[in-house]
């Protein structure tokens, strides 16, 4: 199977890019530097460092197995009618999906946090006649413990443009 990318795409760029370099025998016999190609000399170098970086990222998704199966991302880039047959960048697909569900959930986990503290103290503690008998602990063991619920989804959500909430007829 031919590679999509090519893997010289550096040595081409170096190859076709016109640059000047100028040794210190130049510059000592007052040959001026002339700034336009200066800033073309470091456009292309900085192409030519972005294309390695790329070139380097996409060869490491080879060995790179994500947490969604390819299966799913098949499936699902088939039913909106994606057809590719590069592994490389579907699993750079199913990263990106991969990456946006995980800044959901931690945005979520972060709603449910900020609403967990915000209870009153006094809420989900026990009178204080019972709190002899059953120990200290209790009220502790529940301020750490963290429900995520659909509002803080919600609330997570709508930070990403997406509306989710109950419909009308939620019984």
């Amino acid at each position: 199977m031919a590679s999509p990318l090519p893997t010289d795409i550096p040595a081409q760029l170096s190859s076709s890019t016109p640059t000047a370099v100028l040794g210190e025998s130049s510059l000592s016999q007052g040959t001026t530097l002339n700034p336009f190609s200066q800033t073309q000399s470091r456009r292309a170098d900085e192409l030519a460092r972005k294309d390695r970086t790329l070139v380097d990222f996409m060869l490491m998704l080879d060995d790179y197995e994500p947490l969604i199966p390819n299966e799913v991302t098949d499936y699902y880039l088939q039913r909106v009618g994606f057809e590719c047959d590069d592994i490389r960048l579907k699993r750079l697909l199913s990263l990106a999906a991969q990456k946006f569900v995980s800044d959901i959930a931690s945005d979520a986990y972060q709603h449910a946090r900020i609403r967990t503290n915000a209870q009153p103290a006094s809420r989900g503690r026990q009178p204080p006649s019972d709190r002899a008998t059953s120990g200290a602990s209790a009220p502790l063991k529940d301020r750490t413990k963290t429900i995520l619920t659909m509002d803080d989804l919600g609330a997570a959500l709508t930070e990403y443009g997406i509306t989710a909430r109950k419909p009308d007829f939620f019984l």
